[in-house]
């Protein structure tokens, strides 16, 4: 230690030391101790990996602007959920009433938790694995778990990717090769091929056609080579997107971001212009205000919002960690949480005034057969002209009048009424068929466009924006997994990058045999809801309850420049941390109460049946709750039981520029040694816990000293080589 310092000058002097090791710190001029004396682990200086370290932060990628980086935030969070599963969960819960508590739960958890994630990213520069490891070595797990959800979650949506060029490519032709039933020759006779005639030519294009979809799940039928090759392409692209990391799939945000706001302004202009669009609109925002006081209305508005902006993924994390330290993430996440809100409304509107359209065709297809049915009956005198009201004209007769018939119809025949087979018709009863999913996507949509003018352009135009839809929420979750894994393994991006793509596509070769859509299904259920909400909470309280709430308010007060709402500091440390346990215990009960099972298409029946997971499916999805939550107690133990170092117990002291930041760990409140992080009297540290440096195993950066054997405190001088941020 230099001569002239407060500590060698106190050595010799004769005076009563009074004040702590803090004190004494806080005076000194910044010393690299690993390259000192004080280096007493044995460890050598590695001049070069020191200086590649201290540029980590100035070689890591950035946006290249503001526009791109929003775009970049806004395509992840914006995926296929907000086309095809809003609209539905909008219908079941109370149409405009389900939006009141979407935006509460929008409001006190899904942008608090997103505000939490964009700036823990953007502080500490890296993903998830390092974050976590930084806040809370361990919690370390969570990055891990993220991780694993990604890539479950990344395996099958890239196949919906794939199943949307399928249709993308073959809807260039008129006409649309799902509009009609395809027609078999038996000998000399040609028939409708029967599977169709009884379903409908959209049904029978998406399980025949498309899939070839067994049975059942325990029928796997082979590989189906035309998704395998679309699933091909589909990760083809992930991969472009994605090799030279922020460098490349920035810029292909610009275009996957944008291009769907595009088409969903072009088709509600279009939509509203449709007979029935208004009805389809109607039907949807009109409240049944009673819906709001169920509770399985709340669990699903919630589990929708959570899934909506991408929470617990990695991947908001990752693409914050591209910022500069100064952004306004605050404005980010009002921003981008507010936008994806009002993009579900849109797509809400897009779909239902289509929806409402194919009612209306579908009402009047109804009206129709059936009143050619009475026509028989009146023929054959099963009843009589006498029931016929006289304005009612068969030549065009409408919705009102058959309504009116079927009536007096049903009243007179009472006793005999259900043997006539009539329907009543209502266009109601056509709005309240729910579709969901690849049922609204493939089925429901795909049937509404075949009865549009210049039907192809629309369908290319639709399956386009699903895979650009679908094309950033899979660059975002890749990177949820690319980012943390580079940042931490330091392994090469490109090489990863192909490496992982590669590997995803050979496990995907499950979701593309015939019984692959059950799988699908499988994996969207139960893959991710479970392990990625003990993943949020977890988030939650590792910043909130261990980092210390007042603590990260200061950080954020320091990085923003202006000190959040006190209204993070509660929903952090309270209302989000309550509200997901909640949502957690809802979840395990649901999974408790409704039986494991999916929807098969059977061939035969022409029809859907519900059937249960066989053991081995139970087998695989046991598997992947556990796989994914794994992380989390393994980490824990790990770190707990010092099996793996990590950093605990020590007085952890950085320089950086010139500048030293002393951190505090593991202390109790009966130590007598004052321990203060500035000169500034109103930043000193907050009771909260602090953060505590994570040294991984084989780590020669730090400098450490461990305490001696009697001793009640760990003791000792240990410089940490935090990431760049100093939070």
């Amino acid at each position: 230690m230099p001569k002239n310092s407060k500590v060698t000058q106190r050595e010799h002097s004769s005076e009563h030391v009074t004040e702590s090791v803090a004190d004494l710190l806080a005076h000194e001029e910044p010393v690299d101790y690993k390259r000192s004396v004080l280096n007493v682990t044995g460890e050598t200086w590695d001049k070069q990996k020191d200086g590649e370290e201290e540029l980590d932060a100035e070689n890591r990628p950035a946006w290249n602007s503001k526009l791109q980086y929003i775009l970049a935030q806004i395509g992840y969070s914006v995926g296929l959920g907000n086309v095809w599963r809003f609209p539905y969960l909008c219908q079941k819960n109370g149409g405009g009433a389900y939006l009141v508590p979407y935006l509460v739960l929008l409001i006190i958890i899904g942008l608090p938790l997103f505000f939490l994630e964009l700036a823990v990213g953007q502080r500490i520069r890296r993903g998830s694995i390092g974050v976590w490891n930084y806040i809370c070595p361990r919690l370390g797990g969570i990055g891990y778990a993220s991780c694993l959800v990604c890539f479950f979650v990344g395996l099958y949506y890239n196949v919906i990717i794939g199943w949307s060029i399928f249709y993308f490519f073959k809807s260039f032709q008129y006409p649309l090769p799902w509009s009609e039933c395809p027609i078999v020759k038996n000998g000399s006779v040609a028939i409708v091929e029967t599977e169709c005639e009884r379903s409908s030519a959209t049904t029978y294009f998406w399980y025949r056609e498309t899939l070839d979809i067994s049975n059942s799940i325990s029928e796997s039928g082979g590989l189906n080579w035309k998704m395998t090759l679309c699933l091909l392409v589909a990760w083809s692209l992930v991969g472009l997107a994605m090799i030279k990391g922020i460098q490349s799939s920035g810029k292909v945000m610009y275009f996957s971001s944008l291009f769907p706001y595009v088409v969903l302004v072009c088709f509600l202009v279009r939509g509203l212009l449709l007979r029935g669009a208004v009805d389809g609109i109607m039907h949807m925002f009109t409240p049944k205000l009673d819906k709001m006081l169920d509770p399985q209305v709340w669990r699903e508005a919630a589990t929708q919002v959570f899934f909506a902006l991408g929470l617990g993924f990695g991947g908001v994390i990752a693409f914050s960690s591209y910022n500069k330290q100064d952004n306004n993430c605050h404005f980010d996440a009002t921003l981008v949480s507010f936008i994806n809100f009002f993009t579900s409304v849109l797509a809400t509107l897009v779909v239902f005034a289509v929806l409402g359209f194919k009612a209306n065709i579908m009402n009047e297809k109804c009206v129709v057969e059936n009143a050619e049915k009475i026509l028989g009956y009146l023929n054959t005198n099963v009843l009589s002209h006498d029931l016929i009201p006289p304005h009612v004209n068969f030549s065009h007769l409408t919705a009102k009048d058959y309504n009116e018939m079927y009536r007096v119809i049903m009243t007179v025949k009472e006793g005999h009424f259900k043997e006539l087979g009539l329907d009543a018709c209502l266009l109601e009863d056509e709005l309240n068929k729910s579709v969901q999913g690849t049922g609204l996507a493939f089925i429901a949509f795909t049937e509404a466009m075949t009865h549009f003018p210049a039907s192809p352009f629309w369908s290319v135009m639709f399956f386009l924006m699903l895979i650009n839809l679908g094309l950033g929420s899979m660059i975002g979750t890749m990177s949820g997994i690319t980012t943390p894994i580079i940042d931490t393994f330091k392994v090469r991006k490109e090489v990863f990058t192909v490496g992982c793509c590669i590997f995803a596509f050979v496990v995907g070769l499950i979701f593309v045999q015939r019984s692959g859509n059950y799988f699908v299904t499988m994996f969207d259920d139960y893959s991710a809801t479970l392990p990625l909400t003990v993943v949020v909470i977890l988030e939650n309280i590792a910043v909130a309850w261990i980092y210390g709430t007042k603590k990260f308010m200061q950080e954020l007060t320091e990085m923003l420049g202006f000190r959040p709402y006190q209204f993070y500091y509660y929903t952090w440390k309270y209302v989000s941390p309550i509200c997901m346990a909640v949502l957690m215990t809802a979840s395990i009960i649901q999974l408790g109460v409704s039986p494991p099972g999916y929807s098969a298409w059977i061939r035969e029946e022409a029809a859907e049946k519900f059937l249960f997971y066989p053991t081995w499916a139970m087998a695989i999805l046991i598997s992947l709750i556990i796989l994914a939550s794994l992380p989390l107690p393994l980490v824990f133990i790990l770190r707990q039981f010092h099996l793996v170092s990590d950093g605990s117990n020590a007085l952890s002291v950085t320089y950086k520029k010139g500048r030293m930041m002393k951190d505090i760990s593991n202390l109790e409140d009966n130590d007598e040694t004052r321990f203060i992080l500035s000169k500034v009297p109103s930043e000193t540290p907050s009771p909260m816990p602090t953060h505590r440096s994570y040294l991984g195993p084989g780590s020669n950066s730090p400098m450490e000293m461990s305490s001696a054997p009697n001793g009640r405190y760990g003791s000792g001088y240990l410089l940490a080589s935090t990431p760049e941020s100093e939070l």
